[in-house]
């Protein structure tokens, strides 16, 4: 905590107020994406936390009072896959009673959402975050470490809509020799759905996977891509207590997408996030 701050408010050395928390309910999920969970690492003989030593809900609700008293405005739920938890609708309600949580999320990729996007939500869900790198079915597999095609993450988004978790935000990972033409195609996808459409560049997640540069589509050639099929594009103008990491683009038919430029243009100086493993460990970055 920061001695510059008020003694209740949640900061860092730098004094940037932590109001944004990520919490992991499980190590565990159900894809093997290369660039988060490579199957060669995460197979069948890799030690997951076993069930005594993940944080209950109990623990959970508790540290969230805890934050929430601190100045924490913003829960994020996470995983591995959040949506593999056994009772996570449980959880969502306890946390959607904590005092002071403005604003209750959760990142999936989406592939059980369809079956649970309804209870979540009556839970006191507020919005949600799906992952998706392509909707062309060889690229989704090759992404998503799996055998099947992005049916039923497609049908998760429009369940999460329909069940009022609005408005859904689809985060697609570049990576170049992979999936560049995904930036076209999910752009024309889904303008004019009310989704938030948000590439991300392609970036080390703590050393898991083999990273490397030359592998970054940078935030330029995205804007480019989508100029060129979507025509001109132009910066839409950020609220300044925004600390969102998205910039938000507005291209010349309409389409409103966002660029995570973590590895060209990091935005570590307003980042207001702080993270909570399935175990309890708390880190101050994201990474």
């Amino acid at each position: 905590m920061s001695s510059s701050q008020d003694l209740a408010t949640l900061g860092d050395s730098l004094g940037r107020p932590l109001r944004d928390l990520r919490i992991s309910v499980t190590d565990r999920c159900n894809f093997r994406c290369p660039y988060c969970m490579p199957a060669e690492i995460y197979g069948e003989n890799y030690r997951f936390l076993p069930r005594p030593e993940l944080l209950t809900f109990e623990e959970i609700e508790r540290l969230a009072r805890i934050f929430a008293g601190l100045g924490t405005k913003k829960i994020r739920i996470t995983g591995g896959e959040p949506l593999i938890r056994h009772g996570l609708p449980d959880l969502i309600a306890r946390l959607a009673a904590v005092p002071g949580v403005d604003d209750l999320t959760l990142t999936t990729n989406g592939f059980l959402l369809a079956k649970q996007a309804q209870e979540l939500a009556d839970a006191g869900l507020d919005r949600v975050t799906v992952s998706l790198d392509s909707d062309d079915p060889e690229t989704f597999r090759r992404m998503s470490g799996r055998d099947f095609g992005p049916e039923r993450t497609l049908e998760g988004i429009e369940a999460a809509a329909a069940a009022g978790l609005t408005p859904v935000k689809i985060n697609c990972v570049v990576q170049r020799g992979v999936n560049e033409p995904a930036v076209v195609a999910l752009a024309k996808r889904f303008r004019g759905t009310g989704h938030v459409l948000r590439f991300i560049e392609y970036m080390d997640v703590g050393g898991a996977t083999d990273w490397s540069l030359d592998r970054v589509v940078p935030c330029t050639e995205i804007l480019a891509r989508v100029a060129e099929s979507r025509g001109a594009v132009e910066p839409i103008e950020r609220d300044p207590d925004d600390a969102a990491p998205a910039d938000r683009f507005r291209a010349a038919d309409g389409t409103v997408f966002g660029v995570i430029a973590s590895t060209t243009r990091p935005f570590c100086g307003t980042c207001d996030r702080s993270r909570l493993t399935a175990d309890g460990t708390w880190y101050l970055c994201l990474y």
